[in-house]
């Protein structure tokens, strides 16, 4: 859920008025397939501009986990990626029109690879980047037009790793975080991401606690709140707020169960939402999140409990 400006301004001669498109944000979200430790799903749940998780509705394309979304074109969302049923990883996209319907498989661009992250960024484009693949952790970035179209493999900069998080951030940048390499090393490494889509370098060791298996969403219109996750063996509810600049802030004790593998997107036009994850038990399980970042407790799920699955916003109605 990322701000979007339409327009710059428009200048009215006769009136000596100079009027400004107002900013557009996504009010609706969706979540997204997803695993419950036997069954890949393609199930997809939408989420009110309330906040308010409807039931299941039978997924479109292929049913994968390790699957990441963003939205894009201002008002549209897009899922990428992902593990298969096979066992195999696949680069295929399923494009969410700005009602909500999730189209079919795209056929894929780019190296096909799991459990990567993606956020919108400059406005109305998107990229996923990062994942691990057969042949290890990869940092290669693919670009998404405000039209959906995914762009070929950019070669990275920075700790290719796995099971990290992304939002956008301050309007039109984006921001990658958390992970773990190939070996399951955990790491708090961020990168941020201009509003062209360009990848910055390593950002120096967070004070917060370095895990994977985490999700982020944007909150507050312009910031971005990091939440959950896991090290090699807890799982945590902890949050690290990020400001419209990028700053990553240190830990806020987390509100509400522990756990990995969730999802997260914005909503409500300032608002966000975790939801889903494991803790030993699956769970569909979502926490609300305030437009000043603040976390509510738990709220029973709706629809069936799953992780590794994804969510993001989408619609301005």
């Amino acid at each position: 859920m990322r701000v979007t400006t339409l327009s710059t301004s428009r200048y009215n001669s006769t009136n000596a008025v100079a009027y400004v498109f107002v900013a557009q944000k996504t009010t609706k979200a969706i979540f997204g397939y997803g695993f419950n430790g036997s069954t890949y799903y393609s199930i997809t749940n939408l989420v009110s501009n309330t906040g308010v998780v409807a039931t299941d509705t039978t997924g479109v394309g292929s049913a994968r986990y390790g699957v990441s979304a963003a939205e894009y074109g201002t008002d549209k969302a897009i899922f990428g990626f992902g593990f298969l049923s096979t066992f195999s990883d696949t680069g295929v996209t399923n494009l969410v029109s700005n009602t909500g319907v999730v189209a079919t498989d795209t056929t894929a661009v780019g190296t096909a690879r799991r459990q990567n992250a993606a956020a919108g960024y400059g406005t109305d484009k998107a990229i996923f980047s990062y994942g691990g693949s057969t042949g290890g952790a990869v940092y290669l970035t693919n670009l998404v037009s405000n039209t959906g179209v995914v762009g070929a493999n950019t070669t990275g900069v920075g700790t290719s790793r796995q099971q990290l998080a992304a939002a956008g951030y301050g309007t039109d940048k984006a921001i990658f975080g958390f992970g773990a390499d190939f070996s399951f090393n955990n790491v708090s490494t961020t990168n941020l991401i201009s509003n062209t889509g360009i990848v910055a370098s390593n950002q120096a060791a967070l004070t917060g606690t370095v895990r994977r298996e985490l999700a982020a969403a944007i909150y507050g219109g312009d910031k971005v709140i990091f939440g959950y996750g896991r090290d090699a063996s807890n799982r945590y509810s902890m949050t690290n707020l990020v400001s419209n600049t990028g700053v990553v802030a240190t830990d806020t004790t987390g509100v509400g169960t522990a756990r990995a593998g969730p999802a997260a997107a914005g909503y409500g036009g300032d608002k966000a939402i975790f939801g889903y994850g494991e803790n030993g038990t699956v769970m569909s399980m979502t926490n609300l999140v305030s437009n000043t970042g603040t976390v509510a407790t738990d709220t029973t799920g709706v629809g069936t409990t799953r992780y590794y699955l994804a969510a993001a916003g989408y619609s301005i109605s």
